[in-house]
């Protein structure tokens, strides 16, 4: 009890260090299997990691009133959750509310590449020519704010619980970072996985540097609303290239502050 209540009273702690347990452990990974050397993966790493140092601030602060929300919420018996009985059939509700919360991530995403001034802010994360797992990291400060106040507006509306909340962010963390591997799964695991979640071989097509693929499986945990709403897409992997067509100079998209300046620069068309 005593383990439980003290990872609720520090649900964003909790989350941090499970995303480094992970995002450590498949970086591993990668360097045991890669044929890519550590020597050559550590500069990338290098440069990706460092936006771990501009989003934790932000992510911090503002996880603070997603919890207050969720307090605000519980007190008043607000969301729309709460139109789901639970006490008929409890799997209902916790399934129920873990696709909704899903899906409010794919709203974020299809947001975030339609609104050109929220698309700037995200191209930091495309402008990556070469994916692994340090590219889930790769996310501008003022994506981070954004991403969490979308989050906000979402826990407002549903109405979880804090820890059905840390349950759905648990699978989110742990498919987000596997999305962003460098390998794909074998073709056959890989299409059966893939009917129902975001595997690393949908999401590397994602970051395929071109349209319409950009514009592709948004997916965050689930791959039923890409298929729902007609944005999946399938692309060999020996077709797949990385980056964005609008900024695939390494001198701004390999270095830090350049990165940071891509949202005030203009798009080349």
């Amino acid at each position: 009890m005593l383990n439980r209540t003290f990872i609720l009273q520090h649900e964003d702690l909790s989350q941090i260090v499970f995303y480094a347990l992970v995002i450590v452990s498949l970086w591993m990974i990668e360097c045991l299997i890669s044929i890519t050397s550590p020597q050559k993966k550590l500069p990338h790493t290098y440069l990706n990691a460092r936006f771990i140092f501009t989003a934790l601030p932000i992510q911090l602060l503002l996880t603070g009133f997603v919890l207050l929300i969720m307090n605000w919420d519980h007190r008043h018996h607000w969301g729309l959750i709460n139109f789901i009985p639970r006490h008929q059939n409890k799997w209902v509700y916790y399934i129920s509310l873990f696709m909704l919360l899903d899906l409010g991530e794919y709203i974020y995403h299809v947001i975030m590449h339609k609104i050109g001034f929220l698309w700037k802010f995200h191209l930091a994360h495309h402008s990556d020519l070469h994916i692994d797992v340090s590219t889930t990291v790769r996310e501008h400060p003022g994506e981070t704010c954004v991403r969490t106040c979308f989050l906000m507006l979402w826990v407002f509306l549903l109405g979880p619980a804090i820890g059905i909340l840390m349950v759905r962010q648990i699978f989110q963390t742990f498919f987000n970072i596997l999305a962003h591997t460098e390998f794909r799964l074998p073709d056959k695991l890989g299409y059966v996985l893939g009917l129902l979640f975001i595997t690393p071989n949908l999401h590397h097509v994602h970051h395929h540097y071109q349209l319409p693929y950009t514009n592709c499986n948004y997916g965050d945990v689930l791959s039923i609303w890409d298929r729902l709403f007609g944005t999946y897409k399938e692309l060999p992997q020996q077709e797949t290239n990385y980056g964005i067509d609008t900024h695939l100079d390494p001198g701004i998209n390999s270095r830090f502050i350049p990165i940071l300046k891509i949202p005030f620069r203009k798009i080349e068309k």
